[in-house]
This record gives C-alpha cells, sequence and structure tokens, in this order.
C-alpha cells in the first residue's frame, strides 16, 4: 500500500450525466471486499479521521465516496434518503464491484441501511454507526438544530454534536480536529443547497411511523451487522441504536461509554479493533 487518506487521489466515475468523487486506497490483494464509506450531514471526503480510513485500508481497499452535489460531486442533491442509496448502489456498480462492505454514520447511515435493503446483493457486512431506522425517534437536541447548520462548523460545533463531555472526550475531539485536517488537498465544502436537501430528507426519513410494525422491514436485513453508538447520542438519539439491535436478526451493539454521536472518532483505536476483529469473521 503507498496511498494513505492524505495522499489517494481524487477521481471521478461519470453516471447519468454525473460526476461522483471518490478516493480508494488500501490493500489491493486482500481477500476481503472493499469498503464503502459513507459520511454524515453535508460532510465529505476529509471528514473522515484517517486514524479510522487508513487503520481499516491495512486490511483491505477503502473507498471514500460523495454523493449526487455533495462537495467535490457535480448534480442536484438529493432530498430523499432512498433516492441517495440507489446512487451509492449505482456507484458501486460503476466501479465493476459485485459485493462490498458497507460503513454509514448519521446520515451515512440511513443511506446505507436503505442501500443494504433496496440492493441486498452488492453487501456482505453492514456497519451503522451514530445513525437509526426510519420511523425511530428522531429527537434531537434543541441546540443540534442551530449548530449542525452553521456555514463552516467549528471545533466547539464538533466538540457538542459529536463527542461526550467528560474533560478526555473534549481532548478527543481536539485530537480528531488536528487529524481531519492534515491533508493539504481539501475536497471543498458542500453547498448550502446540500444543506437544505439533506434536511429535507431527514425530515421524510427520521419521524416515528405510526403502524402496528414499524420495523418489519429490519427483521428483512439479514447480513451480519455492527452498530455503534455513543451513550449519549445529541443528533440521532441512542435509543435508535436499541430499535435496531433488536430486530436485525444478525445485528451485534456497542454502545461507547462517555461518548456521543461520533464516537469512532473519540475512540478510534477502540473502534478499529472492534471494526477489524468483525470484517474479518
Amino acid at each position: 500500500m503507498t496511498d494513505t487518506h492524505n495522499t489517494a487521489p481524487t477521481r471521478f466515475v461519470s453516471i447519468a450525466g454525473d460526476r461522483y468523487a471518490y478516493r480508494r486506497w488500501g490493500k489491493t490483494d486482500s481477500l476481503l471486499p472493499p469498503i464503502l464509506l459513507l459520511q454524515h450531514f453535508r460532510g465529505g471526503m476529509d471528514h473522515w479521521d484517517p486514524l479510522l480510513t487508513d487503520g481499516l485500508a491495512e486490511g483491505r481497499e477503502v473507498i471514500l465516496f460523495n454523493g449526487r452535489g455533495v462537495a467535490s460531486s457535480s448534480g442536484t442533491p438529493r432530498t430523499r434518503i432512498e433516492d441517495m442509496a440507489d446512487d451509492a448502489a449505482a456507484f458501486v456498480r460503476a466501479l465493476g464491484l459485485q459485493q462490498i462492505d458497507l460503513l454509514g454514520f448519521s446520515l451515512g447511515g440511513f443511506q446505507a441501511l436503505d442501500l443494504t435493503w433496496r440492493h441486498p446483493q452488492l453487501v456482505r457486512k453492514l456497519m451503522l454507526l451514530g445513525t437509526g431506522p426510519r420511523g425511530g425517534d428522531p429527537e434531537m437536541e434543541t441546540r443540534v438544530l442551530t449548530t449542525a447548520v452553521n456555514d463552516v462548523p467549528t471545533l466547539e460545533d464538533f466538540q457538542y454534536l459529536f463527542f461526550g463531555r467528560s474533560p478526555a472526550a473534549q481532548q478527543a475531539a481536539r485530537e480528531f480536529w488536528q487529524r481531519r485536517h492534515q491533508r493539504v488537498d481539501q475536497d471543498p465544502p458542500s453547498s448550502p443547497q446540500v444543506a437544505i436537501a439533506q434536511i429535507e430528507a431527514n425530515l421524510h426519513y427520521l419521524p416515528r411511523v405510526v403502524e402496528d410494525d414499524p420495523f418489519a422491514y429490519l427483521r428483512t436485513i439479514h447480513q451480519p451487522t455492527f452498530i455503534l453508538n455513543g451513550v449519549h447520542d445529541v443528533m440521532v438519539p441512542t435509543i435508535n441504536s436499541f430499535y435496531m439491535a433488536r430486530n436485525m436478526p444478525n445485528a451485534q451493539l456497542f454502545i461507547y461509554p462517555d461518548a456521543g454521536h461520533g464516537a469512532q472518532f473519540q475512540c478510534p483505536e477502540r473502534f478499529l479493533y472492534h471494526a477489524v476483529r468483525f470484517l474479518a469473521e
């Protein structure tokens, strides 16, 4: 492996007239399929933690991806999670891949869950981080509504949104912030139109479904599934992780103490220990 998170070139693939940006690097002779990572609200390829992505790349190829209209990808941003999921599936097929492992964080987790449900043949194993199911509990803290939408997110925004409240958790946030800004040629920020479109997608995805069995669709997803959240997620309440674990037949649940929405960023070494073993089983 020669490329890393900070050196892998940005590439593009054209699908239906739009150019999707991606980066791909890692162990190419692995018996494991590539792992595709789907990012949070407005997030691009440089919102991932290099410690995390390079750690995963030691054992297989890692693919980072910007959806339609997000950051360096062209096109009109999608306003529905199912359309984002279908775009990601089309991207996988455009790369000529028969199967992937799939990791989604936050809004990327919504997409990963829908992609697996709608295109089950493409996904071998599924990882859902800081996310929830359709029809789950949408009751985020009020402050999220005025923080997550800031045009230029600050360290303080990320500390509140993604991390625990202890001094150790806040120090972990500062270390993450330094790591994620190490790459010289950073992905451009997503446009305001992306934020508007993704807020609309959230509003259609999250509200509780008033029916007798709203999570029945989860029981049709049989891929081995790794679910992670912090004990107190202010954005996608942690109870949503329990809903998924209770209804997905092959799911296992990890709750990290003194952690929030971005538990994998606060505890990257612990996450890699758990994730690498799950993916290799």
